[in-house]
Parts: C-alpha cells; sequence; structure tokens
C-alpha cells in the first residue's frame, strides 16, 4: 500500500457526508472522529497483512503426519488437494473432554457457512485428537454441513504445531501451510496466547477470527468481560 498517495484519514472521514435522522452534531462530531480511527485501523491491518505476505519461507515439514478422515487414513500432503496453500483448525476435542469446547464450536458453526467459498482458493482442514467417529457424531449434532474434520491419532502434529498444551491438555491453534515443488512448509500461526494478551483482555490474535466478537464490537456494551458462548441456551441450538 503506497502510503504517500494516501489521501488523510480525517479527510475521507470529511468526504463521506453521511447522517443519520435526529443526531445531534456531538454525535456527528463524535462519529466523525471515530471514523477516521477506524479508516487507519483498516489501513493498518492492510500493512500488517501486506508484512505477512511476505514472511520468507517457514519452517520445512518434515515428518510424514497422518490423520483419520472419513474414508480413512490421509497425510498432511493428501489435505492440500490441488492447493498450494492449506489451513488447518485444531479443534478443542480432544479424548479427555466430555464435550467440545464452546467457543471453538461457535468459530467453527461460522466457518462451516465459508468453507466452500474458502476452498475456492486454500485447501481447509479441521483436526481434533478425538477419534474421528466421535466428531463425526458431533458434526451431525451440530448440523455443520461442510467442515472437514479429521482426527489426529498420534498426537503428532498436534503437539508440534501447539495444540496441546504443557499440562497435556487442549490448545486451539490455527496453522498455514505451504506447498511448492514438492516442499512442505510451515507459513504462519498467530502465536498470540496468555503471554501477548494485553492486562484485562483474553488472550487473542490480530486478526481476531471470531465473527461473535467483532459483531459485539460494534454495540454498545462490547464484549462481556466475563461470558463466553455456550453449546447450548435453553432448547435452543
Amino acid at each position: 500500500m503506497d502510503a504517500i498517495n494516501l489521501v488523510s484519514a480525517r479527510e475521507l472521514a470529511r468526504r463521506n457526508g453521511l447522517s443519520f435522522p435526529n443526531e445531534s452534531p456531538e454525535y456527528r462530531q463524535a462519529r466523525d472522529e471515530l471514523l477516521a480511527e477506524e479508516i487507519e485501523l483498516r489501513r493498518h491491518i492492510e500493512r500488517v497483512a501486506e508484512q505477512r505476505r511476505a514472511l520468507p519461507p517457514g519452517g520445512q515439514v518434515r515428518k510424514d503426519y497422518r490423520f483419520q478422515g472419513p474414508d480413512g487414513e490421509v497425510t498432511l500432503r493428501d489435505l492440500f488437494a490441488d492447493k498450494s496453500t492449506l489451513v488447518i483448525y485444531s479443534y478443542m476435542y480432544g479424548p479427555q473432554r466430555e464435550r467440545p469446547c464452546p467457543m471453538c464450536t461457535s468459530m467453527l458453526s461460522a466457518f462451516d457457512g465459508e468453507v466452500p467459498d474458502i476452498c475456492q482458493q486454500v485447501a481447509f482442514a479441521v483436526v481434533a485428537r478425538s477419534p474421528i467417529e466421535r466428531l463425526l457424531a458431533f458434526k451431525k449434532e451440530r448440523g455443520w454441513h461442510h467442515l472437514p474434520l479429521y482426527s489426529d491419532t498420534t498426537d503428532e502434529f498436534s503437539r508440534d504445531y501447539h495444540a496441546i498444551g504443557p499440562d497435556g491438555g487442549d490448545g486451539a491453534a490455527y496453522n498455514v501451510f505451504t506447498i511448492k515443488d514438492g516442499v512442505i512448509r510451515h507459513f504462519w500461526n498467530p502465536e498470540m496466547g496468555f503471554a501477548t494478551a494485553d492486562p484485562g483482555q483474553d488472550p487473542r490474535g490480530a486478526p481476531d477470527f471470531m465473527p461473535l466478537w467483532t459483531v459485539l464490537d460494534t454495540t454498545p456494551d462490547g464484549r462481556p468481560p466475563s461470558w463466553y458462548p455456550s453449546l447450548t441456551y435453553g432448547s435452543g441450538p
């Protein structure tokens, strides 16, 4: 992005010209100031994305990771299918859990509808440590249609790519891999957790992949400080 040729965010906010019924001058002034900050945020997000895309080659994947899918065993290489990039989300649903992580489930429920679009550009897979039969049963229960689920039967992939915590419990992870000239490399992981969290905030990545939080961030009360999604709400889904 050529910052030299960009119009200032404040000028773009001024040009925007929107208003809504019965708003006060004080509201409009504050909203225009916020709009300028939102424009700057958009630009910063794009700068970070450019920097991410410019990363040098990551570590080569030397192990022959294998997973159990609905139709039998597959390798990491198989998960690429005909794509050069593979995204793997590590789902917190290990064999020690009676039920899967509600936070992971909330996010994956949103991803489920996006999978057909995502897979036009990159390969996508969800890996968990529970047996594949257990994962498919929950997929049916949840009403997911598109999420490709795989079981890490040996825990080796999950351990190497930070989906198992120091205590041996589940950890959520998001990893991107590339393949070029037959060589698979790790490209990116958010690398944000408790060590990188700011005071008073739960650990979160940037970007934050949770559509739930994105919506709540636009509301007057924002993210509730002590509320988290649940697998069920009364008799609802």
